[in-house]
């Protein structure tokens, strides 16, 4: 657990910060800005969580954690002496399971669908949108320096999760 006794630091204040090994780059780095999204992704999710039944609910808070175990995964550079990632093949046959239980329960798709419907699928549906511009952003990093292969897995997985739980949650209340 991350002890923080204080909160500013005023090390980011031109525009600089500090990734997980200790370098400083610009906050406009696409390192940055794919974490970025994934810390937008999970703010979005929590939003969504407080609209969900309690199932999807519990499913969510997995998730939540997950991105902030993958976020800590894009902080440090694959070169860096200290990298191990945290997000397995696990964590991405967790997300199929999940899809598949939901799956179920709900009749095959005919056709697309809009996103919308309940609050809870509403915002479910954003936090997808926003896990998919982090993978644009990932593959774009991807061209410029190694991204190990289970990164790309469980975002697309994810992005697959939160739109069956939207659906899900869509179906559960009407």
């Amino acid at each position: 657990m991350v002890r923080l006794d204080k909160i500013y630091t005023k090390g980011g204040d031109q525009g600089i910060t500090s990734l997980g090994d200790g370098k400083r780059v610009k906050k406009n780095n696409v390192r940055v800005d794919v974490y970025g999204d994934i810390d937008e992704a999970n703010s979005t999710i929590g939003l969504a969580s407080s609209f969900c039944s309690p199932n999807i609910k519990i499913m969510l808070l997995k998730v939540q954690n997950d991105l902030f175990d993958l976020g800590a995964d894009l902080c440090i550079p694959d070169s860096s002496k200290k990298k191990s990632l945290k997000i397995t093949e696990n964590h991405v046959n967790n997300l199929e399971i999940a899809i598949d239980k939901m799956n179920e329960k709900l009749q095959p798709l005919g056709s697309f669908i809009l996103p919308g419907g309940q609050k809870s699928s509403a915002f479910l549906h954003f936090s997808r949108c926003i896990i998919r511009r982090a993978e644009r952003k990932l593959v774009t990093l991807s061209e410029k320096e190694h991204i190990h292969n289970v990164v790309f897995k469980y975002l697309n997985r994810l992005s697959d999760f939160l739109f069956v739980a939207a659906r899900f949650e869509n179906k559960a209340n009407g």
